[in-house]
């Protein structure tokens, strides 16, 4: 399709792409700026015409989706008259300006169907303010200073923070993200606070004066502080002395709001339909310039692809009087939001509950929980995970959960509920809150909270889903249980156990229990003697932190799906004969027979037996496998055991994720695909400890290959190559074990095609070198290296990247052990000469050890 510049299933697109090629031209390179914009409309275009020809193999299409494609289509014609009209005036007196402005105007009506997770739209009125507070931080005054950003909820205040942090956090040695519950849990917060400025591990049972010393002492004199509250005496408190600074957060103006609201339905206001615009101000009068209330809504209105005036009108009369900066007003608006839902999204939002507030949920967690709640239907052939998965991302697109953390392919791995639409989730589960206790009201019993063991005491009805919350309460009072006699939990479908009980209840309790999940702790106990009599149990996850014991056999747990145990000891041997297990997470040895397992999709952390090659072999009868997380010393007989390895890693024709923690060199880890059956592999990683001493030929073949995490003896000419033809490959990880004196060259002409991500680790800079042409989509360049004193390599760069003409992100990670601080400079100013020869300037981080770094070895 390539050669053909209009065709019924692309349009315009491949004439327009060649168009917009010839204005990237020297013809045109006295035009500033242009090469730039024009870049960047030529990157969303190719994103889109990918995306219509993956269409045109479909053979049925939603009308939603159909919509998209047919308007794209129709846009690309457009654009293209745009283009024609642009060249053909360009000696005249017209400027470049509204042929960009008219462009990306049309570019942005599609990119919200286009991409799911583009959270660009929600960043509306907070580009002054992180200026303003960027500028604040930046000096280089080295004493406390603390901001504080104060305003009503849903006014954007942790969007602001967190896009000030992401700014500046590689311009400091060391930062750190919390949040900052109602009921905090502080050494467990103080712990992670330290934990991630790189101060060693604390025990959350640690004295909170100990933490707070060291945190004190570490932070010493080289502190900046952002605060986000909604309560005006917090932020004054914090800020006490006259280096810091109270930022007060205001609902968006009306032409914000507009832009807000209109960008994520239409892509902009003038896309709107006329018939519309005197409705929307209507709805933008009642959100009351609050952005959560304006994406809330207009989330809604864009999922449903609506248009229609009466039913725009049903929704501005829904929204009651708006917000007006109130809690009620907010909760109207999403609360309409909730009612709009289908019922099935009703209960999967609903569920989101049974976690605490700010707590950052895993979706494969969730996915799962739904699974064997129930929730999902396993009719009409459809896979339950997909299902699940499509669920979750409709959440996401309506804005009712929020995004934390992202794979290499942008979809969403983790998630938080904003802490206004969880307070609407626990009213819809609970109309009437006693102190402690939520209990459901006679319409809803969806799911009952518990902070303390009496709180059981006052439950009268009967509870399906149980989030129990411990925080610093013994689970056991007077060597009674914490459940009273006269209170029954066998009908219980789910619990949740978060917080730091010494003990939980036993198991034995809970008859129908089908999910049993327990989250971060400091020091707890879980009792699961009576594991064995949940006979519907489907889901069993332990976290870190929790001391437990499995019973010696589950055989009877004929139902479960999922057992996520990482720090257990040991595995019941009979549960090879579990018929519906699709998820096992096991930090050690696996029974024999593990052929039996034939439902599994994910396998993680586990060892095979080394006594017997049938282990091995057996692997590759588990055929149904998505995910495989194998950690296995292969002993002395190594050859065998790897060859046995091999032949099962060829069989398994579904895998697509490959996580391998092996020892020393594993060269002999051959092709992990069948020459009869297409290989699916997606991701491959290998941990440092294991390596090939060059990059083996059959990577190759791996075609569908997204993710690649590998460490090699040495990166030659034809190990470049390689990797250069995967069409698929997006992110490249690659670590160079030995020094080396030869200049690696990643050349250009149709190389590395996809790649968005390199992170390379190698002994010096100055042996890397781009050539003109190469990694057109390269977003982010990660370098490590080594830069030690009286280095020969100090004052030079890597050269050529220049030519890495997507490039947005420089970060750079020198070990300089033994240097003086000129060399360190020098080190540094090295690279930021090579990247200033970039026409568009990228961001550069960079920071500067004093050690090095062992895994570049000779």
């Amino acid at each position: 399709m390539a050669g053909i510049m209009v065709s019924a299933s692309t349009g315009a697109m491949n004439s327009l792409l060649g168009k917009l090629a010839t204005l990237m031209g020297e013809e045109f390179a006295r035009l500033k700026n242009l090469r730039k914009q024009v870049k960047f409309i030529t990157d969303e275009l190719m994103d889109m015409k990918d995306a219509l020809e993956r269409l045109a193999d479909v053979d049925e299409l939603d009308p939603q989706t159909k919509r998209w494609r047919n308007t794209l289509r129709e846009i690309s014609y457009d654009i293209e008259d745009i283009v024609d009209d642009f060249m053909q005036k360009i000696g005249g007196k017209y400027k470049k300006s509204w042929f960009v402005r008219k462009t990306i105007r049309r570019l942005k009506t599609l990119r919200f169907l286009t991409a799911l997770y583009e959270n660009t739209a929600s960043l509306v009125g907070v580009e002054g303010p992180a200026d303003e507070l960027a500028d604040l931080l930046k000096d280089e005054d080295n004493q406390l200073k603390v901001v504080s950003i104060v305003g009503f909820g849903g006014l954007g205040k942790t969007t602001l923070a967190n896009v000030v942090y992401g700014r500046l956090k590689g311009e400091f040695n060391c930062c750190a993200f919390v949040p900052v519950s109602q009921k905090p849990d502080i050494p467990k917060l103080l712990c992670s606070l330290l934990s991630q400025l790189g101060i060693r591990p604390y025990s959350h049972d640690c004295e909170l004066n100990v933490l707070l010393g060291n945190l004190r002492e570490h932070l010493q004199n080289k502190s900046r502080v952002i605060v986000t509250t909604r309560i005006q005496e917090v932020a004054t408190t914090c800020c006490s002395n006259r280096h810091d600074y109270i930022l007060q957060m205001k609902p968006l103006s009306n032409e914000e709001s507009r832009r807000l609201f209109f960008d994520r339905i239409f892509g902009s206001e003038q896309t709107c339909p006329q018939q519309l615009k005197e409705v929307s101000a209507e709805i933008l009068k009642k959100c009351g310039g609050l952005p959560l209330a304006i994406i809330s809504i207009s989330s809604m209105l864009a999922s449903e692809g609506s248009n229609q005036k009466e039913r725009w009108k049903h929704v501005r009369d829904s929204m009651g009087s708006g917000a007006n900066l109130t809690l009620d007003g907010v909760r109207q608006i999403l609360n309409y939001s909730y009612k709009d839902l289908p019922p099935h999204l009703k209960t999967y939002l609903l569920y989101l509950g049974m976690y605490p507030e700010d707590y950052t949920i895993k979706r494969t967690d969730l996915e799962r929980q739904w699974m064997a709640e129930g929730f999902i239907s396993k009719g009409h052939g459809q896979d339950v995970e997909k299902v699940a998965g499509n669920y979750f991302n409709e959440l996401v697109n309506r804005s009712l959960i929020q995004p934390v953390r992202f794979d290499d392919r942008g979809s969403v791995t983790h998630c938080r509920v904003h802490d206004m639409m969880l307070d609407l989730i626990l009213l819809k589960s609970a109309e009437e809150s006693p102190p402690a206790v939520y209990p459901p009201s006679a319409q809803e019993n969806f799911f009952t909270i518990v902070n303390d063991p009496q709180d059981f005491a006052g439950l009268q009805y009967k509870v399906r889903r149980l989030s129990i919350r411990f925080d610093g309460a013994t689970a056991r009072k007077n060597g009674q249980t914490i459940i009273p006699k006269n209170t029954s939990v066998s009908q219980v479908r789910s619990v949740m156990f978060f917080g730091s009980s010494e003990n939980t209840p036993p198991l034995s309790e809970f008859k129908f229990l089908r999910v049993f999940f327990t989250g971060l702790a400091r020091s707890a106990a879980v009792d699961l003697s009576g594991l064995c009599k949940l006979y519907q149990l489907r889901y069993l996850s332990i976290s870190y932190g929790w001391s437990y014991q499995l019973p010696t056999h589950i055989r009877v747990l004929q139902h479960l799906q999922s057992l996520e145990v990482p720090f257990c000891d040991s595995i019941p041997s009979d549960m090879v004969h579990l018929p519906h297990l699709m998820h096992l997470v096991a930090y050690c040895r696996l029974p024999d027979e593990i052929r039996n397992l034939k439902s599994l999709r994910y396998l993680s952390s586990f060892v095979l037996n080394l006594n017997t090659l049938d282990n091995f072999n057996g692997l590759g009868e588990l055929t149904n496998l998505r995910y495989l997380d194998l950690r296995q010393n292969l002993g002395d007989d190594k050859e065998k055991r790897m060859d046995a390895l091999c032949s099962s890693l060829g069989r398994l024709c579904n895998l697509e994720e490959l996580y391998a923690e092996l020892d020393g060199c594993i060269d002999g880890l051959m092709p992990l695909f069948s020459p009869s059956t297409p290989c699916r592999l997606e991701r491959f990683y290998h941990t440092e400890g294991s390596w090939f001493s060059r990059v083996p030929s059959w990577m190759g073949e791996l075609r569908n290959l997204i993710y690649l995490c590998s460490k090699v003896g040495e990166l030659l000419a034809d190990g470049v190559g390689i990797l250069a033809e995967l069409p698929a490959l997006t992110h490249l990880d690659i670590m160079i074990r030995h020094d080396t004196k030869e200049m690696i060259v990643i050349y250009g002409g149709g190389a590395f095609l996809a790649l968005k991500r390199f992170d390379l680790v190698l002994s010096s800079p100055w042996h890397l070198m781009f050539q003109a042409g190469v990694m057109p989509k390269l977003q982010r360049l990660v370098l490590w290296y080594n830069n030690g004193s009286g280095s020969e390599q100090n004052g030079a760069g890597p050269a050529g990247i220049e030519h890495l003409s997507a490039l947005e992100e420089l970060s750079a990670k020198i070990a300089c052990e033994g240097a003086t601080e000129s060399e360190k400079a020098s080190a540094e100013s090295a690279l930021r000469s090579a990247i200033n020869m970039h026409p568009n300037h990228p961001r550069v981080l960079v920071r500067v050890f004093d050690l090095k770094f062992a895994f570049c070895q000779v």
